[in-house]
């Protein structure tokens, strides 16, 4: 059995991005986990390619490039030569059969159950949205309901402030 490390949840969680509507890792920071250097895991993935496959991995685009570095306050992307690979969760889980050491191992398991606690976190977050977006549309005909009511008042009060004319009630004499 692998030993337990202790690497703080939101080390690992502020480490996955969302990039094209995928929750992913990249490449320096899973180095940087693992510690190891980015090369050598780079070169551990292009050894073993066949087991990450196109939704596993991929390179980031410039304009993506970009993005990411604008997220940061330093340029830590900055002068890279290579555009950084980046691992979707399943490619994050791939890795342990890759990295095949104790450490590694441990971590991936740590970095799986941080996925599985987001997209758990990702699930009730749109629920809660789901439920407020009803309430809202509830709302909405309830302002119109009243609305409607006051408008009624309105017209009540107008009638009465309005002085009817007094009609006779009686006999009439004949002339």
């Amino acid at each position: 059995m692998t030993n337990e490390i202790f690497i703080p949840d939101e080390i690992i969680s502020n480490k996955i991005y969302l990039i094209r509507d995928q929750k992913v890792m990249i490449d320096r920071d899973l180095a940087e986990l693992y510690q190891v250097e980015t090369k050598q895991l780079k070169r551990q993935v292009r050894r073993n390619i066949v087991r990450f496959s196109n939704d596993f991995i991929f390179e980031l685009m410039v304009q993506e490039q970009e993005n990411l570095r604008s997220q940061f306050s330093t340029s830590s992307l900055g002068g890279t030569r290579y555009a950084p690979m980046v691992f979707t969760e399943q490619g994050v889980a791939m890795f342990s059969s890759v990295l095949n050491s104790e450490k590694a191992i441990a971590v991936n398991i740590k970095m799986i159950r941080i996925f599985t606690k987001m997209g758990e976190y990702l699930t009730d977050n749109l629920s809660v949205r789901l439920k407020i977006e009803e309430i809202k549309k509830k709302l909405s005909n309830h302002s119109k309901n009243i609305e409607l009511v006051f408008n009624y008042l309105d017209e009540l009060i107008d009638k009465k402030q309005q002085p009817t004319p007094i009609t006779s009630i009686g006999y009439k004499k004949k002339s």
